[in-house]
Parts: C-alpha cells; sequence; structure tokens
C-alpha cells in the first residue's frame, strides 16, 4: 500500500515537472526570433507607403532586413516554420502605428502572401553554411570584394548589386517557394549580414540593398517664447495656425524627394546639366510629333534644338513617378561616368512635376543625325546599301563599345536592350551604342527586385527570355543578332502569318551548317572583302547566337577575333529552334544528324505568381 503511495507521488511529481516544461518548450518553438525593432530608423509616418501595393512591396523589403539581422545573428535565412504565425502578427504590430488608422491593412492576406512563405525559402537553403556551400569561395570572395565598404554612395553600391546579382544568376537558378524571400533575394541578405561590415541596419547599407531609406528624425522642440510675448501672441493664435497649415502644404507640394535630392548631388561628381522642363518642352516643340525620332518600352525620343544652339536627343521616360528617382538618379550617375568613342555621351537629364504632364523623367544626349544602324540596313528601298568596309566597322566599333561596358567600366554594365536600332552611326559611320543601363528605370525598380525582362522581340537570348538569367552572354547573344543583320541585310525576326515566322539565327545556322556561310551575305554588297574575312565575321555571329550561353564567346574575345588572324573557334551543335513546330521537333528527335534534342542544362522556369513569364507575357514584355 505505502508502495503504491509512493507511485502516486513520483507520477504527480513527473507530471508537474516535466509536463509544465514540454508545454514551455512548445510555446517557445512557436515564438517568432525575427527582432523587428532593427527597422525603427525606417519606418515612420512619411516612409510608409499607404496604397497597398506599395505598402507590400515596402513590407517585402522591410521583411529582407530583418531576415538579414536574423541571418547576422543566428546564421540562419528563416524563421522555423512553427513560428510563422507569430512573426506575421509580431510585423503587424510593429507597422500598425505608422498606418492610416482605415487603411484596413493586415499581414499576410492584404498583399496576398501565404503564412507559411516566410519561412520558405528557395533550393533548401536556410542557414548560412547551406548558402556558402551553393556559392563557391570565388563568388563569395568577389561579393566581399565589392560590398565590403559603405555604400552609401553611388559607384560601391552599383559595384556590390552587380556582383550579387552575377551569384544569382550563376549559383543559384531554383525556382522561388512563394513571393516573400526568392533566390533572387538571397544574395543581398547574406551581403548585408556578411559581407559589409556596417551590417543590415546601416543606413547606406538598408538603402542599396533594401531601398529602405533612413525615417528623418524629429526637429527639436521651439525655445519658450519671451514673457513678454504669451499674452500677445493668444490673440493671434488662431491665424498663426492657418498660416502654418497654409505654408506645410504649399511646402509639401513643393519639398525635393529622396530621389530629387539624389539627383541634386549628381552634379558635384560629373559634367550633367540639369535642364529645366520648360526649355526640353520648347526644344522639342512641346514634344510634338513632328519632333519624335524613336519610340520604345520605356519612352518616346525626340530631337530637338536648346537655347543655346546645340541639337539633341530627349529621351521622355512614360509613367514616372518620384518613388522613383532614387533609382533614376543611380543609373544616371553611373551612365554619366561611362565615357567610349563607341558609347552615346550623356549630356544632361531633366526631372520635374507639372500640374499637366504630371511627373518626369528625361535624359538628354547630343543628337547623332545619321541616324541608327536599323534606318541604314532597313530604310527607304532606294537606299544605298552599305559597302564591306562600312560593315566591318560598324561591327567592331559595336564590339569595343560592348567590351567596355563588360569589363572596362566600373561597375560593369550589362545592355540588355542591343538591336539594330540602338546602335547610332555618326557621319564618319563610327558605331555609337545607345541606351545603355537604362532597361533598369522600368517601373519595377532596380534588377535585383524584378524578374521582368527587358528587350526586343528577335534579340533576346533564350536564356533571359525564358528564364530570366542575366549575365554579359545575353549581350553577347544581342550582339550576334544585330551582327548578322548587318551581314545579311535581314531583320531579326519577321511574322509570316498563319503561325510561320523567319528567326535570321536559325536562318543562318542552317546555312553554316550546310557548308553555306557565305550565302548569309546580302547580295550586291559594294567593295566585298576577302571571302574567309567576311565567313569570320558570320561564324562570329553565329557563335554568338548559339542557344547555350556557355558556347558563346565574351565580348573581349570577339573583339580580338575580329581585329587579329585569331580564328573562330568550333561552333558546337544547336538544339532545335527555340521557334519550332511538332514536325520539326520530330524531325530533329529522329534525324541522324541533328545531334538529338538537346535541352538548356541548369535553367529553372521561375513560378512566382505575377512574374511568371509566360509565352503570351513574353511576347508582351518584349515588344
Amino acid at each position: 500500500m505505502r508502495r503504491r503511495k509512493l507511485q502516486q507521488i513520483f507520477f504527480s511529481l513527473l507530471i508537474f515537472f516535466v509536463l509544465p516544461g514540454s508545454t514551455l518548450s512548445q510555446t517557445n518553438s512557436t515564438e517568432c526570433p525575427l527582432d523587428f525593432s532593427v527597422l525603427r530608423s525606417f519606418v515612420s509616418a512619411s516612409t510608409v507607403p499607404t496604397n497597398t501595393s506599395s505598402l507590400c512591396a515596402f513590407s517585402v523589403q522591410a521583411l529582407h532586413l530583418v531576415l538579414a539581422q536574423y541571418l547576422l545573428t543566428s546564421s540562419r535565412f528563416l524563421p522555423p516554420a512553427p513560428s510563422a504565425s507569430s512573426c506575421w502578427s509580431h510585423f503587424q504590430s510593429f507597422l500598425s502605428p505608422f498606418l492610416p488608422a482605415d487603411a484596413g491593412f493586415s499581414l499576410p492576406s492584404s498583399c496576398g502572401f501565404h503564412p507559411e512563405w516566410i519561412s520558405a525559402g528557395c533550393m533548401s537553403i536556410t542557414t548560412r553554411s547551406a548558402f556558402e556551400s551553393a556559392v563557391p569561395p570565388s563568388a563569395r570572395d568577389d561579393m566581399a570584394a565589392n560590398c565590403n565598404q559603405s555604400l552609401a554612395a553611388v559607384p560601391s553600391c552599383t559595384a556590390c548589386t552587380t556582383s550579387l546579382n552575377r551569384v544569382k544568376a550563376a549559383y543559384l537558378p531554383g525556382p522561388a517557394v512563394g513571393n516573400v524571400t526568392k533566390c533572387a533575394d538571397y544574395p543581398f541578405i547574406y551581403a548585408a549580414a556578411v559581407s559589409n561590415p556596417s551590417g543590415p541596419s546601416a543606413p547606406g547599407t538598408a538603402f542599396c540593398l533594401f531601398f529602405l531609406d533612413s525615417a528623418p528624425s524629429a526637429p527639436p522642440p521651439p525655445p519658450p517664447p519671451p514673457p513678454d510675448l504669451v499674452i500677445g501672441s493668444t490673440a493671434s493664435s488662431s491665424a498663426a495656425r492657418r498660416g502654418r497649415r497654409r505654408r506645410r502644404r504649399r511646402e509639401d507640394a513643393e519639398a525635393p524627394s529622396a530621389g530629387s535630392r539624389a539627383l541634386e548631388s549628381i552634379g558635384a561628381s560629373t559634367t550633367l546639366v540639369k535642364y529645366a522642363f520648360d526649355d526640353v518642352k520648347a526644344a522639342t516643340g512641346n514634344f510634338s510629333r513632328d519632333r519624335l525620332v524613336g519610340r520604345g518600352g520605356y519612352g518616346n525620343v525626340y530631337c530637338g534644338v536648346l537655347p543655346d544652339g546645340s541639337a539633341v536627343a530627349i529621351k521622355r521616360f512614360k509613367n514616372c513617378s518620384a518613388a522613383g528617382d532614387a533609382i533614376f538618379a543611380h543609373e544616371v550617375e553611373v551612365i554619366a561616368s561611362v565615357r567610349h568613342v563607341n558609347l552615346l555621351a550623356l549630356r544632361g537629364y531633366c526631372i520635374a512635376t507639372t500640374p499637366m504632364e504630371g511627373h518626369q523623367r528625361m535624359i538628354v544626349c547630343d543628337l547623332v543625325e545619321n541616324g541608327s544602324l536599323h534606318d541604314h540596313l532597313f530604310g527607304s528601298p532606294g537606299e544605298s546599301r552599305l559597302s564591306w568596309p562600312l560593315r566591318q566597322k560598324i561591327a567592331v566599333g559595336m564590339a569595343r563599345g560592348l567590351a567596355y561596358l563588360h569589363y572596362g567600366a566600373q561597375p560593369a554594365i550589362i545592355h540588355r536592350d542591343i538591336k539594330s536600332s540602338n546602335i547610332l552611326v555618326d557621319e564618319n559611320f563610327e558605331a555609337k551604342l545607345a541606351d545603355f543601363g537604362l532597361a533598369k528605370f522600368a517601373p519595377e525598380g532596380m534588377s535585383h527586385m524584378s524578374t521582368r525582362v527587358a528587350g526586343t522581340l528577335g534579340y533576346v537570348a533564350p536564356e533571359y527570355a525564358l528564364y530570366g538569367q542575366l549575365t554579359e552572354k545575353i549581350d553577347v547573344y544581342s550582339f550576334g543578332v544585330v551582327l548578322l543583320e548587318l551581314l545579311s541585310g535581314r531583320k531579326a525576326f519577321v511574322s509570316l502569318g498563319e503561325g510561320q515566322s523567319f528567326v535570321l539565327t536559325d536562318w543562318a545556322w542552317s546555312l553554316v551548317r550546310q557548308g553555306r556561310t557565305f550565302e548569309v551575305i546580302q547580295e550586291g554588297m559594294e567593295d566585298m572583302g576577302p571571302r574567309e574575312v567576311v565567313e569570320k565575321y558570320v561564324l562570329v555571329a553565329v557563335l554568338s547566337t548559339h542557344p547555350q550561353l556557355h558556347a558563346r564567346p565574351t565580348m573581349d574575345q570577339i573583339v580580338k577575333i575580329l581585329e587579329t588572324d585569331l580564328s573562330v573557334p568550333t561552333i558546337p551543335d544547336r538544339p532545335i529552334p527555340i521557334v519550332a513546330s511538332m514536325e520539326d521537333i520530330e524531325r530533329s528527335m529522329s534525324s541522324s544528324g541533328s545531334g538529338g534534342l538537346t535541352s538548356f542544362s541548369g535553367y529553372h522556369p521561375f513560378t512566382n505568381g505575377a512574374d511568371r513569364v509566360s509565352s503570351h507575357s513574353s511576347e508582351e514584355a518584349l515588344s
């Protein structure tokens, strides 16, 4: 009997000590480990957007900074899955004081996020060691070399983000899970926590890597008024308040944005001119259609004459808002610092907000009156054709300009929109690459924050058009397409109707494969060069447009091949054409000499929501 009582007491004590500990352990496992207080310097009523879409984007970037701080302190990228609900609740509680009372904004539901997405990452990478296993030491050394400094200055920030984008493209090809923390975000979170000595919450780091601007500090309280002024002030306080309200509204309307302030600072380090909106408007005849010389996905190009009599080309960007001015300032300063004989120099810029036109952003360049390569190749049928020496000069100039962007500019620049209409030729037929870097001015923002493809149908490398893989080899591909246009006089892509199309790269490859390389050259070309030299240019173009990026040469290799006796490397067999019917596929699989049906190794399509690239949306994005 006594033994039974002792057993009961023992089990009671066991329940008392063990079960509460177990319950407490379970509670701790669901408590959010993220420290949202790190955002205090970046969240205020003035920095938090009010519309839902902008607020969701802001929340994602803020969360990435918090995750970077978590990686710094715990060596983990993501919180445990059981803590997801707690983390969203903590995040909502932190943001709520800065949201309008009637906003009705609730994380994660207002943004369409699933609760578990806060703990879902990419390629099963959850820890620092897993990331370092996926990214080799050489790439991490490159990240450290470019990001181990203050990122407050534009050149250092751009050098860092360029390095991070290279890491993503080369080593993190996996699809994103959800749309909170994608593969593209991992290098930026890692760099903020590990590569940059200042840490994620440093103002320069937060703005460069997460686009979070420091919240303005509250002004100090005014000193108390002298006693003899207190009595007299009471009678006029009402009028003073009304005056202050009117003045505040006027100052708010006139206050420059962060981007505008950034643009104001450009003049200190470059020779750029800031043009008044009225001067630009007058130069273009109020943006007259008669002055329109080009149009594209990002805006229209006008010719005009400034008050000093200089002829200029003015690119006016579409759908601008003040929120994008900081990005614009970033890119303008980088572009202004790049000087090369085969690059079109940036002369100045204009930024303004007007009642009628809204927010405006423009860049001003010297007018190249001889037109573009597209004009000379596909202009009026009666116009004289380019001779072989001129085509050779243009080809070498294009190659030199691109090679300088990739290897001479600091930081390196990927053009992303090489096409014949972006190759201008001066009166001496020297090629001038235009619009380099301007693809980053899309509304989505900087390249590391978006998967939207920038480019033009027919010129875009397949790995970029289909999967968003961004490397300098996409410029090599586009260069090859333009070189084929230059040599053949044919357009890159022509729709023939009834689902049929002509793809210049496939046509040229078919001729080269049959040993008919010289037939790629346009008939009747004047001053034809030696056959072996002409065919060498064709082979360079075909190799540059190989569907597999690892088969393409670099731009500095292309320059050496074109300017020396260096031979063209062997061209590997190609997969079936990108634009192919079922008959093409079956023929490719059954033909013994076709090399078989191959696929692009290492490519994985994006699967994240609105950024998914489908066959239909690709055409719209590329048009």
